[in-house]
């Protein structure tokens, strides 16, 4: 792993470098450090690279990280190399992946994280811990907490509003057959 990163890092830091340090509407690749982004665009469609720390507004491709990747939106993949993260403040068409996945927006398509804060998701959330102030479509992990959601796997499931069916070793749901029962509950009203 560490021998395919050493030799990514300089690949993509000269494709960064070929394709010019001045701000453009859209870049083929960028490199993010800190504040620092280069080029300065906001507009990336291929491959992101952030090491530390990195913000930047629509990436539509792969956005490896090192550290915490922030974007407004993205389409594609969010990998983190090592241990990372990402943030994601609009929306997410794709497959997100880290340590912690932090969605604010809207997901379609998948979080697989060991923690996985998300809002309104149309996929699935895979992780150690899922929390969603919105709505998910399925969420299976050890805990998952949820405002609304159709789906919940994990040892122990606790929503609001049950649209379809929780499985563990406890299910609460606020309009549950009953409020908590043991493996399984279902939407009742």
């Amino acid at each position: 792993m560490i021998r395919t990163i050493c030799r990514i890092v300089p690949a993509l830091f000269l494709l960064v470098i070929s394709t010019g340090l001045h701000a453009e509407d859209t870049t083929p690749a960028q490199f993010s450090f800190l504040e620092f982004n280069a080029p300065e665009s906001s507009d990336v469609k291929g491959v992101r690279l952030t090491a530390l720390y990195g913000k930047t507004g629509n990436v539509t491709g792969i956005d490896f990280a090192i550290g915490l990747s922030e974007v407004d939106n993205l389409t594609g993949i969010s990998w983190p190399l090592l241990l990372g993260a990402n943030r994601v403040n609009g929306s997410m068409t794709g497959l997100g992946m880290g340590l912690v996945n932090l969605h604010k927006g809207s997901d379609k398509g998948v979080n697989l994280g060991f923690l996985n804060l998300t809002n309104d998701v149309q996929g699935l959330n895979l992780g150690l811990v899922n929390v969603s102030s919105g709505n998910t479509l399925a969420d299976i992990s050890a805990v998952n907490i949820s405002d609304t959601s159709t789906f919940q796997l994990a040892f122990f499931n606790k929503t609001e509003k049950l649209q379809g069916l929780q499985i563990g070793f406890l299910n609460c749901a606020d309009n549950g057959f009953l409020p908590c029962f043991p493996i399984f509950n279902f939407a009742a009203r």
